[in-house]
């Protein structure tokens, strides 16, 4: 019996082992820096809450990308936008609104792997956010 529950004990480490280095290779290439979908990857999750912005942020940084360097400048300035205009009494009840169609035209574009800046500001998000 003894022997049953050694043997049982080295293949339950040898497969653990072996899944272990095949999630290591995966994990590699899924977060290739050399991979043209990095970036895309970065841009999605900006325009997931603040909190997927930071992580963007975060990801963004190690492996520098122009195109998620673009949608997080994007992503936070219609946040910040979102933000400004919620305080203005009359059009802050419309702020959420705008906010949510902006941050979806904007996922669109970056799911499509498009640079389009966000309509009528988008410009001024990446001449103002260009240090991100």
């Amino acid at each position: 019996m003894a022997d049953e529950n050694k043997d049982f004990g080295k293949d339950f480490a040898d497969d653990a082992k072996k899944a272990a280095d095949d999630f290591k290779e995966e994990v590699k290439k899924t977060f290739d820096p050399n991979s043209p979908d990095n970036g895309k990857v970065v841009a999605i999750i900006a325009h997931l809450t603040i909190i997927g912005w930071v992580i963007a942020l975060i990801m963004n940084s190690q492996n520098r990308t122009e195109f998620g360097s673009f949608y997080i400048r994007q992503t936070l300035g219609i946040w910040l936008l979102t933000f400004v205009l919620s305080i203005i009494p009359i059009v802050g009840c419309f702020a959420a609104v705008i906010g949510i169609v902006l941050i979806i035209m904007s996922l669109i574009n970056a799911a499509s792997y498009k640079m389009d800046p966000t309509v009528v500001v988008g410009e001024y998000f990446q001449d103002w956010f260009k240090s991100l």
